[in-house]
């Protein structure tokens, strides 16, 4: 390739994300200066909080600028380096972006990663996807043996890895939220849990309170909403609800807010945010016990992957129309070498 292919943000969206607020252009590939490092992208993460930062107000990270290039963790595969630490052929992890090229400025970092650990694995169950089920899971749900627990978008990336670490911890019971049948049949018979509910056919609220008799202990939210509300109905004093994500919240213009939020108070439960840059410092740590879980089959995981940069829009709205199980992945371009 000898051009640039991006995709800009000309517009914020309104719902998903339209072809009106994209522009796609082609540019020289960049020439590198003195602490600059040239990255050729790979694959691209596909994420709600890509969502999250077209919107025009700040999150943990500012908004991304009208004109720039839509925002999104990735990995590359550098091509030219003149800065120490980083060399042609080496496979880093960071943020590039909708585009073919990165350019690593001098004030930004990337993660090298170790040879012989595949793309797909890296931005899914040993990157972030499977690191912040372990971290929400464990440092802030903190399941005891016997308790309940549920987990909503139980068939995403992040929500099928936390329900798997659930039974790993010897949870008395986990309840899986999903949007079709088909999701909850996998969730159930391949990934281990108790039950799930079709959030989309069934009757939330009823179905929590048969499916877990005695209570929920620990919530596992990627949803929010009218879920959110349904669960704190139904949690056990001292529950805790890690607030890992909110998907049915980030294209409405308003946020819905919660109506069951006095329950935290009555049953003294705790509700705690958290971003997995929370735990950058610790990735290994989770890597490490990951690993071995994967390879003897305790943990299962599931990777789609869309071929070509032009995709990452559609691949991004399917996260908001459930059109998908597991982590999504959009590749960009081959490696050059094996």
């Amino acid at each position: 390739m000898t051009v640039n292919r991006r995709i800009l943000l000309t517009a914020r969206p309104d719902g998903l994300v339209s072809e009106d607020c994209l522009h796609r252009v082609e540019e020289p590939i960049p020439a590198i200066a003195d602490g600059e490092v040239l990255v050729r992208v790979l694959c691209l993460s596909v994420d709600p909080t890509n969502r999250v930062w077209m919107r025009e107000e700040d999150s943990y990270l500012p908004a991304i600028r009208i004109g720039d290039v839509v925002r999104a963790a990735g990995l590359g595969e550098v091509v030219e380096s003149r800065r120490d630490g980083y060399a042609p052929g080496d496979l880093v992890m960071g943020l590039p972006g909708w585009q073919h090229y990165w350019t690593l400025t001098s004030d930004e970092n990337a993660t090298v990663v170790p040879p012989g650990i595949p793309a797909e694995d890296m931005l899914s169950i040993y990157g972030s996807t499977g690191v912040t089920a372990y971290f929400g899971l464990l440092e802030i749900g903190r399941p005891q043996a016997g308790e309940t627990v549920v987990v909503s978008g139980a068939a995403g990336g992040v929500g099928s890895v936390a329900g798997q670490l659930a039974r790993i911890k010897d949870a008395g019971r986990v309840v899986g939220i999903a949007g079709t049948d088909e999701k909850c049949r996998w969730v159930v018979e391949d990934l281990g849990f108790d039950a799930c509910i079709n959030y989309k056919t069934e009757d939330v609220d009823a179905r929590l309170r048969e499916l877990c008799p005695d209570g929920i202990d620990v919530f596992f939210d990627n949803v929010g909403g009218d879920i959110l509300d349904s669960v704190l109905l139904q949690i056990n004093i001292g529950a805790r609800i890690v607030m890992c994500g909110a998907i049915s919240e980030y294209t409405l213009a308003e946020s819905r807010g919660i109506k069951n939020y006095k329950q935290l108070i009555m049953q003294r439960g705790r509700m705690e945010g958290f971003i997995i840059l929370d735990y950058v410092d610790r990735f290994v740590e989770a890597i490490m016990e990951l690993v071995p879980l994967v390879a003897d089959g305790r943990i299962k995981y599931s990777v789609e992957v869309v071929d070509g940069l032009d995709e990452a829009p559609d691949a991004l709205n399917r996260l908001f129309t459930g059109d998908h199980a597991g982590k999504l992945i959009v590749r960009v371009s081959e490696p050059a070498a094996p």
